[in-house]
């Protein structure tokens, strides 16, 4: 039997990204934000307010990095998600945790997160019930550690945070329980 639930936000996973971007005097700022997704083979579509320190951030360096969080900065990524840069001036700072100027755009990328994507900004989709700002993604880069021998991210060792809208909790991805466009070719025939 189901139950009604009313408007639930009834999508699992969604990811924990860390966005970052420098502002105008070359200061880190970083954002946690669960509502982004991969928008075509180069993209990358974040739907994030208008208002946050990063967007800002983005609008003026034309640029910025989205980072996969992971289990062993859970509390970096919790806190990078309930404090604000607009309030907060060493909002990075207080993490402890190391940035380096990608060599590929004009953004931060995150040491201790595991895999980055350093991207330009191609755009805003500004309507009346959305706003999302668009990456081009121009590299992508990963902490050696997460990599398996043919040099692709090897998501087992990755330790990726996904977080549950439902509950509110942080999860861990890793358990391979298919082969994506193979699962379900007994159906084809």
């Amino acid at each position: 039997m189901r139950k009604d639930l009313g408007k639930e936000l009834a999508v699992f996973p969604m990811p924990v990204l860390m966005v970052a971007a420098y502002d105008e005097n070359g200061k880190v700022n970083v954002m946690n934000a669960a509502w982004g997704m991969i928008g075509a083979m180069d993209k990358v579509v974040l739907f994030i307010d208008e208002d946050h320190k990063t967007t800002a951030n983005i609008h003026q360096s034309k640029a910025f990095t989205v980072s996969l969080a992971d289990k062993d900065h859970m509390a970096e990524a919790d806190f990078f998600g309930i404090a604000t840069g607009n309030k907060m001036a060493d909002k990075f700072e207080r993490t402890g945790l190391r940035a380096e100027k990608s060599a590929f755009v004009n953004a931060p990328v995150i040491q201790e997160f595991p895999v980055t994507m350093e991207c330009e900004l191609a755009g805003v989709i500004e309507q009346e019930n959305i706003y999302a700002v668009v990456g081009k993604i121009i590299n992508t880069s990963a902490d050696e550690k997460v990599l398996d021998e043919k040099g692709k991210v090897d998501v087992a060792k990755l330790n990726a945070l996904i977080f549950d809208q439902f509950q509110h909790g942080y999860y861990v991805a890793g358990e391979k329980v298919g082969q994506a466009w193979n699962a379900g070719k007994g159906l084809m025939k």
